[in-house]
C-alpha cells in the first residue's frame, strides 16, 4: 500500500496485479509505504476502511481517494499457479510444481483448500465493510494498466514507468471447457467487479 499525502491518494496492493512494480516506481514519492510483511502490503479494502482511512482523514482533515487494480479472474488465478511453480518457493507445501493448472483450479475450488491453493479472492480483497461489494473509490483493470498509469501520472504529476519485477514464470494454463465454465461460475463475484469497470 502506498499513501500520497499532498495528493490525498492511496493505492491498495491487490495481490498479483503488479503491486511490486508500482511500489518500486512510486515508493520515493509516497509518505507511507507498507511493503512488509505481506499482510500489511496487501491490506484489503475493508481493513483500510476500518483502520487506516479514518486515521488518514483525522490527520489530514480530508478524505483520501483509494484506488486498486483487478485482474481478469482466471488469469489472476493462473498467475498464482505460475508464481508457485518457481524453484525457489520457500515452503514446499505451497509449491505447484508437481501439478497442472486443472489440478490447481480444482484444489482452489475445494473446501477446505490445501495450502498451495490458498490464495484468497480478489472480490474479498476489494470488498468494503458490512459486505459492500467495493471498498475503494476507483478500480482499474490490470489488463488496461495504461489507463491506471495515466491516472497516476495525472494525480501525482509524475511520469511513470513500471519496471518488470516479481513476474510469474510462463506456464500452461489450458483447462477443459467444463472446468473453465465451473471456475467462471465460482468466480462470479470477481467477474461482477471486473465487468463493472467502464
Amino acid at each position: 500500500m502506498l499513501v500520497f499525502w499532498k495528493q490525498r491518494l492511496v493505492i491498495l496492493a491487490t495481490p498479483k496485479t503488479g503491486s511490486t512494480a508500482i511500489e518500486t516506481a512510486l515508493e520515493s514519492l509516497s509518505v507511507m509505504t507498507l511493503t512488509r510483511p505481506p499482510e500489511l502490503k496487501h491490506t484489503p479494502a475493508y481493513r483500510y476502511q476500518r483502520f487506516i482511512r479514518p486515521y488518514l482523514r483525522a490527520a489530514a482533515g480530508a478524505d483520501f481517494t483509494a484506488v486498486a487494480l483487478i485482474r481478469e479472474p482466471i488469469d489472476w488465478l493462473g498467475s498464482w499457479y505460475r508464481f508457485r511453480q518457481r524453484d525457489d518457493v520457500a515452503d514446499m507445501a505451497n509449491s505447484t510444481s508437481e501439478m497442472d493448472f486443472a489440478a490447481f483450479v480444482r484444489a482452489y475450488m475445494s473446501d477446505p483448500r490445501p495450502a498451495f491453493a490458498e490464495v484468497g479472492r480478489q472480490a474479498k480483497f476489494l470488498s468494503g465493510m458490512n459486505d459492500a461489494p467495493l471498498g475503494i473509490d476507483l478500480l482499474f483493470r490490470f489488463e488496461q494498466i495504461e489507463r491506471f498509469i495515466a491516472y497516476l501520472e495525472d494525480r501525482l504529476d509524475f511520469p511513470l514507468e513500471l519496471p518488470r519485477v516479481n513476474v510469474s514464470p510462463p506456464g500452461d494454463l489450458a483447462l477443459p471447457e467444463s472446468l473453465q465454465d465451473e471456475l467462471r461460475r465460482y468466480l462470479a463475484p470477481e467477474y461482477a467487479l471486473y465487468d463493472s469497470i467502464v
